[in-house]
Order: structure tokens, then C-alpha cells, then sequence
């Protein structure tokens, strides 16, 4: 079986920048054990797999519906927001004549996705906004190099708010401890430095018990930081740049229930997985 896999850099203008992902689209689901190796093989932070809901023409006056799955190199993922973003680039790339796409999953319902003239692709996310931690664990305060000044959750992660940009870049993680969050994850952030900066504010992403050590842009986390730095910004469309090495520049906007996130995205590889039977 031979099956078209694309990888897009996504949430960035220049190649090699921002969180590549795997996508890969089919008739009918593969077996999920068969998804997840080669999600594995390709070790990148995610792989998407899409399955057409219809068989839609793609006309102008229609947009393209698919379910789609996550997987990391370690396990099924609920939510990831930058492979969405590849496979959204992936549907415009292979169908022109789209401005609109929507794809869903049982954990964040439908998603709306436009292309907009500037090549820049919006996502419409559930709003999961973080609410305070009383007890903080032990794991998560020991784990960070740096205390932070509190601490938050939501369904995805800890979130670690920060005093300063320069914090954020320089703490460090003890993953073994971070681990011991599972199923949570961990995201660091701070307001950003310089009102110059062309961002509101930074962040970080460790996730050693479901993925990786640092993910280099993390699309789904801003459904919860864009909620909580309106709220302290008192604005309500904000730039967010995740600091991994790669880096990555995502533009949100927080409209009541929903979350807006948008970027660009850079295509590198396009060929066949051969699966032997």
C-alpha cells in the first residue's frame, strides 16, 4: 500500500522554521496501530491523518469537511493546532479553488479554517481558557529551573506565568519531574519585553510524558494563553512568538467562546509512505 504523506512547516515564512507535521489523507481511516508507527517513523512533534466526511467537489461555493486524527511519535493526541494548520495548507495546496475548509475531532468539535489572501490561514478553535492552581504540584514547581509568579490550568497543560521574557527564555526543565504531570503538559510565559517587539507575548512548551522535549510551536496551548493575555493586555487580537529554537509566530484573536489562530505555513517534502503488508 502506498500512501501520499506531505510535511509542512508550519507557523512561519521561512522553511525550516516554525513545527513541521506529517499529513497524510485517505479514503477511509487506516487501523490506528498502523497510524501511530507511522506517526513514530516520521518523529515529528505530530502526523495528521484526514478522512473526507463527503464527496464534495471542491466547487467555490462549497468547503471541503474532514475528520481528522493526531498522533505524536508516543501516543494519540486530542488536539494539535499546528498540524491542523499544515493540513489546512495541504487542502488549499491540492485545491485551489478553496478558500474554506473545516475539519473536526471528538475533543474540539468542528473547526472552520479560511485562507485569506495574504496566505496567512485562520483556525477556529474552541476557547479553553486556564483557570488558577491552588495546590501546585510538587513535580512542577521543582521541575522548572526558574519559580514562576503563578500558576494555571486547562485541559491540556500547567501553564507557569512568568515575570519577564528573559525568564522564559531561560528556564530549564527537569523532564524526568515534568513527566510526572502526564496526562498535563507544560507551558512557560511571560508578557513580552518590548512593546516593539511585533508580539504580545512569548511562551515555551515542554512536553516530555506525551511527545517530546520542547515542541517548537504548539498551535493548541494558544486556545488557552490568547484568553488569558487579553485578559491581562486588555485586548482582544494579540501576536504570540513561542521561543523554541525554531520559533514560530501565531496570530490570535479571542471572540467570546471561540479562539482565532492564524499563520503561515512552508511546505518541504511531498512523497510516498509504502506500507508492506
Amino acid at each position: 500500500m502506498e500512501l501520499t504523506v506531505n510535511i509542512v512547516d508550519a507557523f512561519t515564512e521561512k522553511q525550516f522554521g516554525g513545527n513541521s507535521a506529517a499529513v497524510v489523507i485517505t479514503d477511509t481511516w487506516l487501523p490506528a496501530a498502523l497510524m501511530q508507527s507511522i506517526a513514530t517513523e516520521n518523529n515529528l512533534s505530530e502526523t495528521a491523518f484526514l478522512v473526507p466526511k463527503n464527496s464534495s467537489s471542491h466547487s467555490t461555493s462549497e468547503h471541503a469537511h474532514y475528520d481528522i486524527r493526531w498522533f505524536s511519535p508516543l501516543m494519540e493526541i486530542d488536539f494539535c493546532g499546528h498540524a491542523t494548520l499544515a493540513s489546512a495548507w495541504v487542502i488549499f495546496a491540492k485545491h485551489p479553488n478553496l478558500s474554506e475548509c473545516s475539519v473536526a475531532a471528538p475533543a474540539v468539535g468542528k473547526m472552520l479554517i479560511k485562507q485569506n489572501p495574504t496566505g496567512e490561514i485562520e483556525m477556529d478553535f474552541p476557547n479553553r481558557k486556564p483557570s488558577p492552581v491552588v495546590d501546585v504540584p510538587a513535580c512542577l514547581l521543582n521541575g522548572l529551573s526558574i519559580q514562576p509568579k503563578r500558576v494555571l490550568k486547562n485541559e491540556q497543560a500547567y501553564i507557569a506565568v512568568y515575570q519577564s521574557e528573559e525568564e522564559v527564555n531561560a528556564v530549564k526543565q527537569d523532564s524526568a519531574l515534568i513527566k510526572q504531570l502526564a496526562p498535563y503538559d507544560v507551558v512557560v510565559t511571560a508578557k513580552a519585553a518590548n512593546p516593539k517587539s511585533g508580539y504580545d507575548f512569548i511562551s515555551r512548551y515542554f512536553w516530555p510524558a506525551n511527545g517530546g522535549n520542547e515542541d517548537p510551536v504548539t498551535g493548541s496551548i494558544h486556545t488557552a494563553l490568547a484568553p488569558f493575555w487579553a485578559e491581562q493586555l486588555g485586548k482582544t487580537k494579540l501576536t504570540a512568538y513561542q521561543a523554541s529554537k525554531r520559533g514560530g509566530l501565531l496570530s490570535c484573536k479571542v471572540i467570546g467562546e471561540r479562539v482565532i489562530i492564524a499563520g503561515k505555513a512552508v511546505p518541504y517534502l511531498e512523497g510516498m509512505i509504502t506500507v508492506q503488508a
